[in-house]
């Protein structure tokens, strides 16, 4: 998990409306405004995956969002927590029970064959392969929701913390 803080030179339910009108229409963005407490206004933003195989090639990052009144009149903070979709989550933890699983059997002396530690070599590597792959693409949504944020505040931003 990442965070982004920022300031903005309004009052948090100014940009809340902005965030929301911005980002209500985009189709397959799901975009939701929580302000119960009334203190803190909270939203949660990631894109719709609707197949398995989408999470290859989307955006899936899911942004959780915090808005808050400053000591200061007419500006709020706004904190940001960047996070990984679970199905990512669990696409790497499957391979990690795979590899120690092999290796359980293989220390145990239950599995002894050479196509074994093949199949095995190969999970790991493809385990390892899909968490590089992972960390970058989730490095490069990160920035790519960062440019959509500051593009949509850019006239209410002075600059992050």
């Amino acid at each position: 998990m990442k965070t982004w803080n920022l300031k903005a030179k309004s009052n948090p339910e100014e940009i809340s409306h902005i965030l929301e009108s911005a980002l209500k229409p985009v189709d397959g963005l799901v975009f939701r405004i929580n302000n119960d407490d009334g203190k803190v206004i909270k939203f949660k933003i990631r894109k719709r995956i609707r197949y398995a195989w989408y999470l290859m090639y989307s955006n899936n990052v899911i942004v959780n969002g915090k808005l808050s009144k400053t000591e200061i009149e007419n500006e709020t903070n706004i904190e940001i927590l960047f996070s990984q979709h679970l199905l990512w989550k669990l696409v790497l933890i499957t391979h990690v029970f795979l590899v120690l699983g092999l290796l359980i059997a293989i220390t145990l002396g239950k599995i002894s064959s050479t196509s074994t530690y093949l199949f095995g070599a190969i999970i790991l590597v493809i385990g390892i392969f899909l968490w590089i792959m992972a960390q970058r693409k989730y490095n490069r949504n990160i920035q790519e929701y960062q440019i959509l944020i500051s593009n949509i505040l850019k006239t209410k931003m002075f600059g992050p913390n």
